[in-house]
């Protein structure tokens, strides 16, 4: 696989001197094309900040960050813009979609911006819309859907213009199990077709379905691991332990299909 991503000695300090903050203390990290790749951390623990750098919606305090060969991390605002425009499908947890426009329209919304023309637009966006089963839901609005169907939305957003890398954070936060397992398995098409996808997540669970896991603590990756098709297959003997935080040897066995407490609206 062709290297993609190359992060070295990346560090992120906020408030520096005596309250000074290290949100990345020194991060090494390489991802390669077409990876499915979960970075894993509680809450503090530097992945948000992390999948700001991974965005380019941020830059490092020190470090460097490499995509495609090229030093983003000292990059000004306009071509970090130009860089997500043209690499990054970003999908978020809270959805963000514009209440008043349809599905068609927030998903053509990005187009836009990026010049697309009208035809071209609507076109790109009903195709990503039909991908993640919503071609009968083009005219509603997020009002008038599920949660579950509230993040397909946002994935049709991300993919429309068929990004090369898929950044999601926390996509099934807000969401029932049965609308996570559809939205995990919408990622996993993605990744098949042949996206690098990096999801974010809190939840040990939503982790085991990556092929490769990241585990992030104060800063610093202090696990780094492939899943393999042993441990994904007798991943239900081990649906007891998933939601909880383990060591590597034990963290490989988890849960694939591992289903948290309902957190949003059913699907209908």
């Amino acid at each position: 696989m062709e290297n993609l991503i190359e992060i070295k000695d990346m560090h992120k300090i906020y408030n520096p001197g005596e309250n000074e903050v290290r949100a990345l203390d020194g991060v090494d990290l390489s991802i390669d094309d077409k990876e499915f790749v979960a970075i894993i951390g509680q809450s503090g623990s530097g992945k948000s900040t992390l999948m700001n750098m991974l965005g380019c919606l941020d830059v490092p305090t020190s470090g460097s960050y490499y995509l495609h060969g090229q030093d983003v991390s000292q990059m000004l605002d306009d071509e970090l813009s130009d860089i997500r425009n043209k690499e990054i499908g970003f999908i978020f947890q809270g959805f963000n979609l514009i209440s008043n426009l349809t599905a068609l329209e927030n998903v053509e919304l990005p187009l836009i911006y990026r010049g697309v023309g009208k035809k071209e637009r609507t076109e790109l966006a009903k195709v990503a819309l039909e991908k993640v089963g919503l071609g009968n839901r083009m005219s509603h609005k997020p009002t008038e859907m599920s949660g579950g169907q509230q993040q397909r939305v946002a994935i049709a957003r991300a993919i429309a213009q068929a990004p090369p890398i898929i950044l999601a954070d926390e996509p099934t936060g807000n969401l029932d199990s049965r609308s996570s397992e559809e939205i995990m398995g919408i990622l996993k098409d993605l990744h098949e077709e042949g996206r690098t996808v990096i999801l974010i997540t809190h939840d040990n669970g939503i982790a085991a379905r990556a092929k490769r896991v990241i585990r992030i603590s104060d800063g610093r990756i202090i696990d780094d691991y492939m899943n393999d098709k042993e441990t994904m297959a007798h991943a239900d003997t081990n649906k007891n332990i998933a939601g909880s935080e383990m060591p590597k040897e034990v963290a490989v066995t988890m849960l694939a299909n591992y289903d948290d407490e309902p957190a949003g609206d059913k699907e209908e």
